[in-house]
Order: C-alpha cells, then sequence, then structure tokens
C-alpha cells in the first residue's frame, strides 16, 4: 500500500497524508541542482542524493520572476534555488501505471509558479491520473543566450525549456514509485505552459519522455512581432543588458545578485516579450528552427494533441493593438499583411466606424498572440497523420463572466474559484460544476489513451480542418463548428511554409517604457477594481 513516504532514486519522502479523496501529495520536490552561482545559465545538472527523509508536504519556491506591480494577488516565494516538482496521486499501489500529467505553468515565461492554488493536481489525481506540477527558470534566467555560455557545453537561450526536459526525465526515472505509468505521460500547460508544449513537440531532447500533449492558449510563441527570435536576436537582447549592467563577461554577470540582474530585464505583460525580455528562441539546439516550420514540413513529434483557446484571449492584450481609429487601424493593417489582402482583412476584422474598428483591433491582438496560432497547430498537427483534437471555451457565468484568457484553468483542475486575473465571483453553479467534471473528463480521458472520448461525457470529434466542428464549452460541452475560420485563414495565409513574416518585427507600433509600465499598472488596478465590484455584487445577488 502506498503511503506518503516513498523512496525515489535520490532519497526517502515524506508527503502529505492521504486527502478525504484518498490523494496523496508531495510537494518540493528537486529534480536538478539549484542553478545558482557557476551553474547560473547552465543545464540543469543532476540532483545530489540526500541523507534521511526529505519533508516534502510544502511547495518549493517558485522561479525568479519579472516584479509584478500587485504581488499580493500571488503571493508566491520565489527564489533562485526553484528547480522543484510536485506530485499528486490517488494510486493504492506502485505497480499500477496510471496516466501521468505533467503541468506547465504560464507567465508569459516571465513570471507564474506551480504552488499556484488554483492548479493544484488533487481533484484530477482522484479521478485517475498522476498529477505532476513544476517550476523552470524564468525570464533572463531561464532564456538568456550568449557564445561564452556557448563554448562552456550545452548551447545557450533556452536553459527553462532544458529545466522542462530535465523534469520529464526524472517523471520517467521516478514516477512509478508513485502508482504513474512512465510510458503514458502526457504534458499540458497553459499560455507560457502551452507555448512550451508545442517547443517541446519540437525540442529533438524531449523524444519519447512524453506520448500525448495538450495546449490552453498557446502553441509556439508567435506573436504580432512574427515567430520567436533567432540566435542572433537573443544575443543581441543580452548584450543590451549587459552594458545596462556594465559587465562585460559572463563571470561578471554570475558575480551579480540575482535580484539585480533580476531588475534589471524587468519586463510588463502589455508589451510583447519579443521587444524586451528573455524568452524562448530558436537556438539550434532544443528549438532547431521557427517551430510553425518544423510542423509544416512534419518534423514535430507525432504524439496525440489537444488544444484550444478561448473566445476573450485579447482581454489581456489590447494595448498590444493596432490602432482603434478606424483609418489608422486600416492604414497600419495595410502595412502588416499587405493592400493586397486589405479585401479579406476588411471582410474579417470589420472597421466601419470606430466601434467596429476597436472589436476588430482587439480580436486581432488576441488572434495573433495566441489564438489564430493554436488553430494552425491543430491543423498543421492533423495533417501530419497525427491525432488532433481541438476546443473553443466560451464559458459565461457568475464565476466566469468572461471566458478570457487563463479563464479555463479552474475549470480543467476541478478547483472552481477565480483565477488571479478573475472577475468572478467564487460560488460556482450547477452548471460551473457539470462543465468542469466533463473537462476534467475529457483531459484525464485524453491522458490515458489519446482520445478525449469516453463513457458520460460529450462526444468531441477528430479535428478535420477549417470549418470543421470542435468542442465547445459554453455552458454545456457539445460539439459545433468553429466561429473563426475566415479570420484564422486570412492570418495562416500570410505563413510561409508555417511561419510568420519576420517583416513584422519592423511594422508594429511600440510603447515606450514609461507607457508600458503606466499602463501595466491600470491594468492591474482595473482588474482588481472589477472582481471587489463584481463580488459585492454576487454576495447581494446570492
Amino acid at each position: 500500500m502506498l503511503t506518503n513516504e516513498i523512496e525515489i532514486g535520490t532519497g526517502k519522502l515524506r508527503g502529505s497524508a492521504r486527502d478525504a479523496a484518498g490523494v496523496l501529495s508531495f510537494k518540493g520536490i528537486p529534480y536538478a541542482a539549484p542553478p545558482v552561482g557557476t551553474l547560473r545559465w547552465r543545464a540543469p545538472a543532476p540532483v545530489a542524493p540526500w541523507q534521511g527523509v526529505f519533508e516534502a508536504s510544502q511547495y518549493g519556491a517558485g522561479a525568479m520572476a519579472t516584479p509584478m506591480p500587485a504581488p499580493h494577488m500571488f503571493r508566491l516565494r520565489e527564489d533562485e534555488d526553484c528547480l522543484n516538482l510536485n506530485v499528486w496521486t490517488a494510486a493504492a499501489h506502485a505497480d499500477e501505471k496510471r496516466p501521468v500529467m505533467v503541468w506547465i505553468h504560464g507567465g508569459g515565461f516571465q513570471f507564474g509558479s506551480s504552488m499556484l492554488p488554483g492548479t493544484d493536481g488533487a481533484a484530477l489525481a482522484a479521478l485517475g491520473a498522476v498529477v505532476v506540477s513544476i517550476n523552470y527558470r524564468l525570464g533572463v534566467f531561464g532564456f538568456l543566450a550568449h557564445a561564452e555560455l556557448d563554448a562552456e557545453g550545452t548551447p545557450s537561450g533556452n536553459f527553462g525549456l532544458q529545466d522542462m526536459i530535465s523534469a520529464l526525465r526524472w517523471v520517467r526515472d521516478n514516477i512509478a514509485a508513485f502508482g504513474g505509468d512512465p510510458d503514458c505521460v502526457t504534458i499540458f500547460g497553459e499560455s507560457a505552459g502551452g507555448h512550451a508544449v508545442g517547443l517541446l513537440m519540437v525540442a529533438p531532447q524531449a523524444a519519447g519522455l512524453f506520448h500525448r500533449a495538450i495546449g490552453q492558449s498557446g502553441a509556439w510563441w508567435d506573436s504580432e512581432h512574427g515567430p520567436l527570435a533567432n540566435a542572433d536576436e537573443a544575443r543581441a537582447q543580452t548584450q543590451k543588458l549587459m552594458t545596462k549592467l556594465g559587465v562585460t563577461t559572463m563571470a561578471e554577470m554570475r558575480a551579480l545578485p540575482a535580484t539585480r540582474v533580476n531588475l534589471a530585464s524587468a519586463w510588463n505583460f502589455l508589451t510583447d516579450p519579443f521587444d524586451n525580455a528573455f524568452s524562448p528562441n530558436v537556438d539550434g539546439h532544443i528549438v532547431p528552427d521557427v517551430p510553425g516550420r518544423i510542423f509544416a514540413a512534419g518534423g514535430q513529434h507525432r504524439v496525440p494533441l489537444m488544444a484550444g483557446f478561448n473566445d476573450m484571449e485579447e482581454e489581456f492584450f489590447k494595448p498590444r493593438g493596432l490602432p482603434t481609429a478606424p483609418a489608422a487601424f486600416r492604414a497600419a493593417a495595410a502595412e502588416q499583411f499587405g493592400a493586397d489582402r486589405m479585401s479579406a482583412f476588411n471582410a474579417a476584422y470589420p472597421s466601419h466606424d470606430k466601434a467596429a474598428a476597436r472589436q476588430s483591433s482587439d480580436r486581432l491582438s488576441g488572434d495573433l498572440v495566441i489564438s489564430q496560432q493554436v488553430w494552425s497547430w491543430v491543423g498543421m498537427h492533423r495533417r501530419a497523420g497525427a491525432p488532433a483534437y481541438l476546443y473553443q471555451f466560451g464559458h459565461r457565468s457568475a464565476l466566469c463572466p468572461k471566458p478570457i484568457h487563463t479563464a479555463e484553468i479552474s475549470f480543467v483542475f476541478g478547483n472552481l474559484k477565480p483565477s488571479p486575473f478573475g472577475i468572478g465571483h467564487a460560488t460556482p453553479s450547477a452548471e460551473d460544476l457539470a462543465l468542469s467534471d466533463c473537462m476534467m473528463h475529457h483531459w484525464v480521458n485524453f491522458a490515458s489513451a489519446g482520445d478525449p472520448n469516453g463513457e458520460g461525457v460529450a462526444s468531441w470529434p477528430l479535428y478535420e480542418g477549417p470549418g470543421s466542428e470542435v468542442m465547445r464549452y459554453a455552458g454545456t460541452a457539445h460539439a459545433a463548428p468553429e466561429t473563426v475560420t475566415a479570420r484564422f485563414t486570412l492570418i495562416e495565409s500570410l505563413r510561409d511554409n508555417g511561419a510568420l513574416p519576420a517583416a513584422w518585427r519592423a511594422t508594429r507600433p511600440r510603447l515606450s517604457p514609461l507607457a508600458a509600465r503606466v499602463l501595466h499598472r491600470l491594468a492591474f488596478v482595473a482588474i482588481a477594481l472589477e472582481r471587489v465590484v463584481r463580488a459585492a455584487l454576487g454576495k447581494r445577488i446570492d
């Protein structure tokens, strides 16, 4: 019988006792050596075995993250020593070979943590999965690139992705002790976590470490600036930071306090991370080429894929959109999309008056940053002959007034409370509970068999291409034709062998650093105020 004391390859663990649903939890388990000192900006190193029993009842620290304007919304512990993970299991015996689900948190590769309460894995574990959530290096500590680092061994630029691969190797080597099956591993994540799933699907080093993939509101880090940065662009970003810090060598960089390096590279989510942040790039090692090109050529790991997006992804990304005055909107669109495509563009994104132009600008920002690349991802994977399923999340309720970016996470995990960015109050309705139950079963079914379908859940057809049926989560779960074909086909027409134009780098307007900081803070104030108002109204209505 499994207890909360388990032995793995590096030593003994003591986790928390079974909860009311029979789920054991083990938290803060190190899966790689602390990436500090001389290990800063190196590939993850093996964990040293420990003596005695490792107390695994509390979350480990999350990665150093970009400073947030409202840290009380998160209350997360951060440290450069962050390479740890958590496990939830309801297995009674170690030989049960339950499907494994490895969660990769979001946050633009700049913030976030595995300790967020909304992603506690107990409810999914109670349905039969062994759930793992991981921390990985973020921002400047996870994605800095430099020739000196390349000369030390593993090519630089994507240390955060290397951390994820190291965690998957830990799962392969240790998850059987928790009742999990190392030959039935699903990676899943949202936003940056969803992008990470797509990036791992093109990483040669990840081959065989996972067998299914789920992407929520993220695909492979395209944006309104085109595909992710190349190696030269990533190194230029590093040089700017080193100049700012007044250093010339990696030895000097490693000698700097982590907090100073972190503050000097701070980013905010109202600007594209390509502009002023350290994020995934084409390093020629973990990411051999622009991911869209690899998928278009069928060079990805051809595991079953389930992915989708929310109806109002744009809520986070509106400040990054085109101008909202009709004439200015059309002029900016013509510069980016080409004058020869404006007839199709105007049909997909109308701008006959200011209200229409504003709505189209908002939708376009969500499409370019999130939704369209998810749609392309699933379509390309299907064309490569692999099983692919697509969903659209459009649910609205008192708990979820708007299907914005992040809104589906609490439904997937069965932790029905508003997300840190949410605006609902925390009383789920019967409809919310039923929808969450269906989504959880779809996710666990997929992890088990590569197919979300099963007894007692809404039937989900394989994706058959543009205009075909997808799973709609809106009130109920039901199959229905996709609602985005015209808009997404237009953007798809600009891809060259799967890649958006790199020339977009020069066409998009950029906010000044001061304007970005001001808008960043105002956005959080607006979110907080709306949450307070809706919570108060909800309490009065209830």
